[in-house]
C-alpha cells in the first residue's frame, strides 16, 4: 500500500512538472507568435512611411533646386550688370512647367515618386507634367509598367490633357493586353477621345464593351453614352 501511494504520488509530481512545463512553452510561444506579429506590422507600417517620407524629400528637393536656380541667376544678373545681353548658360524656370527637367534633371525614381504623391493629393496638373516627364523621357525604363502608364493617364485626364491620356493609355493597351488596367486604360482613352472630338472612336469602344464587357464597371460607365452614340453615327 505505501509502494502503491509513492509510486501515484511520484507520478502526479512528474505530471504536474510536464503540465508547468508544456504551459510554459505555450505561453513563450504565443508570446513569441505575438511579438512576431507585431514586428511584421511595425515593418509594414515602416514600409509605408518611408515610401511617404521619399516622395515628401523628392517635393524639397524640387523646391530646394528652384530656390538654388533662382539664387544663381540672381548672382549672375548682379555679376554682369552692365552688360547689355543676358547670359544664356543659366537656365531659366518656366512659369507653366512645374518639372523644369533641365534645370533638375530628375532621376526617373524622383518623377514616379513626385507624380504619384501628387496625383494621390489630387494636384492633378503637377501630377500629369512628372508622369508624362517619366514617361516620355524614360520610356523603357523598368519603373514605367502598366500601373505608372494607367496613373500617367488618369492624372491627364483629370487634369484635361487629353492628348497626354490617349498615348499613355493607348500605350499601355498595346503593350499590356492581359494587365488588371487593360479595361480601365480603353475606357479612360475613350472618354479622352470623346472629350477631343474624336466621338467616332468613342464610338467603337462603346460597341466593343456592349458585345465584350456587359457585367462590367467599365460598361456601367460607357452606356450611358450609348444611345446618344447610337443616334449619331448607327441611325
Amino acid at each position: 500500500m505505501t509502494k502503491t501511494v509513492f509510486t501515484w504520488t511520484l507520478l502526479s509530481t512528474a505530471w504536474v512538472l510536464v503540465a508547468w512545463n508544456w504551459g510554459r512553452f505555450d505561453l513563450s510561444f504565443a508570446s513569441k507568435l505575438s511579438q512576431t506579429w507585431g514586428h511584421e506590422k511595425a515593418a509594414l507600417e515602416l514600409a509605408g512611411e518611408n515610401r511617404v517620407l521619399q516622395a515628401k524629400i523628392a517635393d524639397l528637393e524640387h523646391k530646394l533646386g528652384a530656390l538654388e536656380s533662382e539664387k544663381s541667376a540672381l548672382a549672375a544678373q548682379v555679376k554682369n550688370a552692365g552688360a547689355a545681353r543676358s547670359i544664356a548658360s543659366v537656365p531659366k524656370a518656366k512659369a507653366d512647367d512645374l518639372v523644369n527637367y533641365d534645370i533638375y534633371q530628375w532621376s526617373p525614381e524622383k518623377l514616379l515618386a513626385i507624380g504619384e504623391k501628387e496625383l494621390h493629393f489630387k494636384h492633378y496638373e503637377k501630377s500629369a507634367q512628372f508622369y508624362h516627364e517619366l514617361v516620355t523621357r524614360f520610356p523603357n525604363h523598368k519603373i514605367v509598367n502598366d500601373k505608372v502608364l494607367f496613373g500617367a493617364g488618369i492624372a491627364a485626364y483629370e487634369a484635361k490633357k487629353h492628348d497626354w491620356a490617349i498615348k499613355h493609355l493607348t500605350t499601355l493597351v498595346d503593350k499590356y493586353p492581359k494587365s488588371s488596367f487593360y479595361r480601365g486604360a480603353k475606357l479612360w482613352a475613350a472618354l479622352s477621345q470623346y472629350n477631343t472630338g474624336n466621338h467616332r472612336k468613342f464610338a467603337s469602344t462603346v460597341e466593343e464593351f456592349r458585345l465584350k464587357y456587359r457585367n462590367t464597371d467599365e460598361w456601367k460607365i460607357l452606356s450611358k453614352y450609348y444611345e446618344d452614340i447610337n443616334y449619331k453615327f448607327k441611325k
